[in-house]
């Protein structure tokens, strides 16, 4: 635009903009800007994990595979380090505290490697979980993602590992007598609804750490409280029998989630492990931990998701 002055020459003026006095938000809206980083909607944020799915997947086992790579027997401490810890506890509380009451002899050492191996996907999936946000930092601040895949991811990779400690949970159990069967087919759903139930706790953790990272150093405490409670190295109900304790706490320490899916895989695996070491209603249980745990646990982590990564 121009206009001529009081002494004949030609000023030029700047045009007015279309969006001068228009608000950000306005303007944002006006242009199709979004805030970077934004939550979505729950049912937006499922369809964007599912895409990353092969990101997801190809995380899990790149983890996988540098946990144990600067070790010299590599991928074997996948299974020594379980086994070990049952040896030590089967010194320890098979041994020397009778811990075996209640259980025969014969099924007590396949009892207790079920145990330690099931619950140690627990404790893994939980501790990697707590660090999945504070421990990746870099990488949830240089690329756009769904969040949880960080935490899925990891729960995954400890399913991965699993997997490979059930060749060996196989041998003993071949060798302590306990042949396939039919109830073999129940431990794929039972691990599966652990893996959910475990998802769920690290999707909880991961957004707790997020914040305080100190919560890692507490939760090793709080998980090995959590085995010593969940009937690993004993038959609780053998356990509580004779002692002075209310029945509900035996119900209590049967219910809880951990016991819950150790139970199902030991009745699925172990012959002479029989519904008489089972609670009432097992299945129902462990669907309902894993439904509750899986549902709380993602939109719990979803509804901190814009807040990820920002100091």
């Amino acid at each position: 635009m121009s206009e001529t002055t009081h002494d004949g020459t030609v000023a030029m003026t700047k045009p007015v903009s279309p969006d001068e006095g228009l608000a950000a938000a306005r303007l944002a809206e006006k242009y199709g800007l979004t805030v970077s980083g934004a939550r979505p909607s729950l049912v937006e944020y499922v369809r964007q994990l599912w895409d990353r799915r092969h990101f997801i997947l190809a995380f899990s086992r790149a983890k996988l595979t540098a946990q144990y790579s600067q070790a010299k027997l590599g991928q074997l401490w996948q299974v020594a380090t379980p086994l070990l810890n049952a040896a030590v506890y089967f010194f320890i509380f098979g041994l020397l505290l009778g811990a075996r009451r209640g259980i025969p002899h014969d099924i007590y050492v396949p009892f207790l490697v079920t145990g330690v191996f099931v619950f140690t996907f627990t404790q893994s999936s939980v501790l990697a979980g707590v660090r999945a946000i504070s421990g990746n930092l870099g990488l949830v601040r240089a690329l756009h993602f769904p969040r949880a895949s960080l935490p899925v991811s990891f729960a995954l990779q400890q399913l991965q590992q699993l997997l490979y400690s059930m060749i060996v949970l196989v041998i003993v159990m071949i060798g302590f007598g306990s042949y396939p069967s039919l109830g073999w087919l129940l431990v794929p759903p039972a691990l599966l609804l652990q893996f959910v139930f475990n998802t769920g706790l690290a999707l909880i953790f991961a957004r707790a750490g997020s914040k305080t990272p100190d919560l890692a150093q507490l939760m090793p405490f709080v998980m090995r409280t959590w085995m010593y409670a969940s009937g690993v190295m004993f038959s609780i109900p053998a356990m509580l029998a004779d002692k002075d304790v209310p029945g509900w706490l035996t119900d209590v320490l049967q219910w809880n989630p951990a016991a819950i899916y150790m139970d199902l895989i030991r009745f699925a695996l172990i012959d002479g492990y029989g519904s008489s070491y089972l609670p009432p209603h097992v299945w129902a249980f462990a669907l309902g931990w894993a439904v509750l745990a899986g549902a709380v646990g993602f939109v719990y982590f979803w509804k901190a998701e814009e807040r990820y990564g920002r100091g």
